[in-house]
């Protein structure tokens, strides 16, 4: 990892009390009967995104007051990186309590010491200590770092080294918390004998290395928790008597999310619990209302539990995904957002009883005035702000559109007003959770919660026995188109860039898809055309009843340059060049597309695309585009893309046939990603890439 931001070396802010930084000695100094919520997020791809985040942020935190918030980690380079800015922006932007997160496996004793070095810098207290991947220490090691004896001494297999060593060399400086699964962990895509009993002897030894708290994986099992919870606090060692444990919730997003999460996560769903969701599949926005009230359910199930097994404070831990609405409903919902502070109190208090005098009724001059003095407005929080019109903010810090100025504040802006406004309410509202309804890789660029949900990088998402025993040991690149094909057709359940099934749409286009791959041009994503089916179609419909759907056919493949070569040029003919829209790179960073200037065009560029490739038409709605292909999210995908293709790799080891065939794949290869605008011809894009 680079070096890390500048601010690092500034001096922490004097007369703070920095011992209440730590988490659980806020929650020590809080009334018994408190209830109260932290909030995780993660660093979002795109640049766009993580200034989008600071605002969310900004918003959340005045709106929904958690005790403390946690920042994910990525193992190494950029994500790294971005985890430590992030970090910054909730510690010092912020003033929110902050907790990093922090694997140990696949990274360096050195790295992990500038992490912890850069989180006292920064005034972060709090540690959670996860183990990540499973280690492949060797392959992970910086060429340019050298072996030393230090490193054979201090290797990082499991979360409980991790603790011990930070105890070892930071003492009581951080607050360190740990991992705790209600319904077990397990590496196994489909784990056998998961269970919590299995867990408890490590969980065991994780407390007693010197962990201060547990926070729970998601689930949605409440019978689990209840014995969990129960397990722990009747445990024979008493390790867990007292220790401060926080259920983890996720709250429900979208029905394919919560699948793909609850697939990775192995968290049961209980048959009751999925039946809702079921019943409400293809209606976005109901899937978004039946969520909240199941997490709202779990919340207060939890607290009924809590007060059989523990006195305290309740805390529960929300995985955010970068979002904003459907936690607002639930803190809010549940009350767990905080009472007035009494200075807050006070303060506004103040404002009721003692408003500044009416400017009407000052004599200037020894007249009146005529016009009262006008009053603040929520886009003059924090600060007066310049209004612009004709176009949307730059600067949301230093501008505000005129819809934001007009609308009148109360004496002081309001819990209130932010918490309405998380909550999606009116314009401000609509504006601020425009992105409420996130698509993976294929949703907008600009939104925080854009690309993988889980915001920990580059993975294979199985364990290197998993990825032997399903992919083999390829040696040539017909080994490659053969994984390929077989996961097509349902042979394999993953390859290295998808660990789910296909959805029903596939089956549509799967004989081309087949003969695309036979070619050794290896598809990572795709779609066939629709033109205006009805929203309740059963293989292409969703959202609201009695609307019509539409898409654009695309495909996503990795491609042999020299045959980029010569698919590039029939892709700019004239005959060609107004039918489709191209997006390529190669692992270099060199990129092309159809906005770009090839060698049969003159120079210059067009203005950068945007595609909508899936959209609706619903009544009384606007036209609805959950999946969008651009640019921007191109290239922030190819990154991890490509990445992949490395992690492959690294499973054989340095200089096997195996990982020299793979590496030298990557090297050669272009990913492209190419759509074709004709919906009505279901076998338009076909004829390009297959004849």
């Amino acid at each position: 990892m680079g070096e890390f931001l500048p601010s690092l070396e500034l001096p922490v802010e004097a007369g703070k009390n920095h011992a209440m930084d730590k988490i659980t000695d806020k929650i020590a100094a809080l009334p018994a009967e408190t209830n109260y919520c932290s909030l995780e997020f993660f660093p979002p791809k795109t640049a766009m995104g993580f200034s989008n985040l600071r605002d969310r942020l900004d918003r959340m935190a005045r709106a929904l007051r958690p005790l403390f918030v946690n920042v994910t980690w990525g193992a190494g380079g950029s994500t790294a990186t971005k985890s430590l800015e992030l970090a910054e922006i909730c510690q010092r932007e912020l003033s929110l309590t902050t907790c990093l997160h922090l694997t140990c496996t696949n990274m360096s004793r050195k790295l992990i010491d500038k992490t912890l070095e850069d989180a006292k810098a920064l005034g972060i207290r709090n540690i959670l200590a996860l183990r990540g991947d499973p280690p492949r220490r060797a392959e992970y090691r910086d060429s340019n770092e050298p072996k030393t004896d230090d490193d054979e001494e201090e290797e990082f297999h499991w979360a409980v080294d991790l603790v011990r060593y930070i105890r070892k060399t930071h003492g009581d400086y951080f607050c360190i918390g740990v991992a705790a699964y209600p319904e077990g962990h397990a590496d196994e895509s489909h784990p056998l004998g998961q269970s919590l009993e299995h867990d408890l002897p490590y969980l065991v030894e994780k407390v007693q290395a010197g962990a201060d708290f547990l926070m729970t994986q998601l689930f949605f099992d409440i019978a689990a928790y209840d014995h969990f919870e129960k397990t722990l606090r009747e445990h024979p060692s008493g390790a867990f008597k007292d220790i401060v444990i926080i259920p983890g919730l996720m709250p429900i997003q979208s029905y394919q999310m919560i699948k793909r999460t609850t697939k990775l996560s192995h968290a049961k769903i209980p048959d009751a619990l999925m039946d809702r969701l079921e019943a409400v599949r293809g209606d976005d926005e109901r899937v978004k209302e039946v969520g909240v009230d199941i997490v709202s359910e779990l919340v207060e199930q939890i607290k009924e539990i809590k007060g059989r097994t523990a006195e305290g404070p309740k805390g529960f831990h929300f995985y955010t995904l970068n979002l904003e609405k459907a936690v607002s409903f639930i803190v809010e919902r549940t009350g767990l957002i905080p009472p007035e502070t009494p200075e807050e109190d006070e303060l506004q208090s103040a404002v009721r009883h003692n408003p500044l005098p009416d400017i009407r009724l000052l004599r200037i001059n020894g007249s009146v005035p005529d016009d009262g003095r006008r009053k603040g407005s929520i886009g003059s929080d924090p600060r007066d702000r310049v209004i612009i019109q004709g176009r949307s903010t730059s600067y949301p810090d230093w501008e505000a559109t005129a819809q934001e100025a007009s609308i009148p504040a109360e004496p002081i802006n309001s819990r209130a007003n932010t918490l309405a406004i998380s909550e999606g309410e009116g314009v401000l509202g609509r504006e601020a959770t425009w992105d409420d309804f996130p698509n993976g890789r294929w949703g907008d660029a600009r939104s925080p919660a854009y690309g993988q949900i889980d915001g920990y990088g580059v993975s294979l998402h199985v364990t290197v026995a998993q990825a032997l025993r399903i992919w083999g040991t390829p040696r040539t690149t017909e080994d490659i188109n053969n994984v390929f094909i077989r996961h097509l057709k349902g042979e394999l359940t993953t390859i290295p860039w998808s660990e789910e099934g296909f959805s029903p749409e596939t089956d549509k286009i799967r004989d081309q898809l087949i003969k695309l791959n036979s070619k050794g041009w290896w598809s990572l994503a795709s779609q066939p055309a629709v033109n205006g089916l009805r929203s309740s179609d059963p293989t292409f419909g969703w959202g609201p009843a009695n609307g019509f759907v539409f898409q654009k056919a695309f495909v996503e493949f990795f491609i042999p340059s020299a045959d980029w070569k010569v698919l590039e040029q029939k892709l700019r003919h004239p005959d060609l060049k107004d039918d489709v829209c191209f997006y390529a790179i190669n692992a270099a960073g060199d990129f092309v597309s159809s906005d770009t200037a090839g060698s049969l065009e003159a120079e210059g560029e067009k203005e950068a695309s945007t595609n909508a490739v899936t959209w609706g038409v619903f009544p009384g709605k606007e036209i609805v585009t959950p999946t969008i292909i651009e640019e921007v999210s191109f290239r922030a995908w190819s990154e991890e893309a490509f990445g992949i293709w490395g992690e492959w790799a690294k499973i054989y080891g340095k200089g096997s046939e195996s990982e020299k065939l793979l590496e030298k794949i990557r090297g050669d290869s272009w990913l492209v990603n190419i759509i074709h605008h004709d919906f009505i011809d279901s076998d338009a894009i076909w004829k390009v890439l297959l004849n």
